[in-house]
């Protein structure tokens, strides 16, 4: 076995079963030639499975159903990846996480960066939409939550619960980010944030 074919394995069963991924997971161990090369080997021999052209997966065994399918999410994100673009939950799902409603999606569907399109992978349906608010790589994933859930709430649905509930799920990291991208944001939004971050300060002084 060649070094990046060992290297490939190794990394493959570190990550663990359920691992959805792509060559470009392993082009700093090899040329993309090598990498594809090595992968399909490894399909051949059964070890792990080709869900699309440049996707692939470490399959989860059940004693008894046998070899699972792999999660909407980690398929969103190989998706994603195939292409370079960044993938986030939708503004519903984002809400939902952050307390701000009971809605939950019926279906999974992605924000991203990239185009909006939809894929069929592993049967499962993968739908992506070109996010409305940007998704911001130099935030925290928090960060980014309460932007999209702000963007799916919409202008007139926050209200005091809404900017108090973000406010204490957020940290001074997460904060500071939402301030900086003030400028990136639609006008309202901007307003919202400062309003977050005023009620976060005034907890930060209730507790000094």
């Amino acid at each position: 076995m060649n070094a990046v074919a060992d290297t490939v394995i190794r990394r493959i069963r570190a990550k663990g079963r359920g691992w959805v991924f792509t060559p470009k997971d392993f082009l700093d161990v090899g040329t993309r030639a090598t990498v594809d090369q090595t992968l399909s080997r490894l399909v051949r021999k059964g070890a792990i499975r080709r869900l699309d052209r440049g996707v692939y997966d470490y399959p989860k065994q059940h004693d008894k159903l046998g070899t699972l399918s792999p999660g909407a999410d980690d398929l969103a994100q190989a998706i994603a990846a195939k292409t370079g673009d960044r993938v986030f939950p939708s503004g519903a799902a984002a809400a939902n996480y952050l307390g701000l409603s009971t809605q939950v999606p019926a279906r999974p569907v992605y924000l991203t960066n990239g185009m909006s399109r939809t894929k069929k992978v592993a049967g499962r349906t993968i739908t992506l939409k070109h996010a409305r608010v940007p998704i911001i790589n130099t935030i925290t994933d928090r960060a980014n939550f309460v932007l999209q859930a702000l963007s799916y709430l919409g202008q007139n649905n926050i209200d005091d619960t809404v900017i108090q509930r973000c406010a204490n799920r957020l940290d001074n990291r997460d904060i500071k980010d939402l301030s900086a991208s003030a400028s990136r944001l639609p006008g309202w939004m901007a307003d919202i944030i400062l309003r977050i971050q005023q009620t976060r300060h005034g907890q930060l002084r209730q507790t000094a």
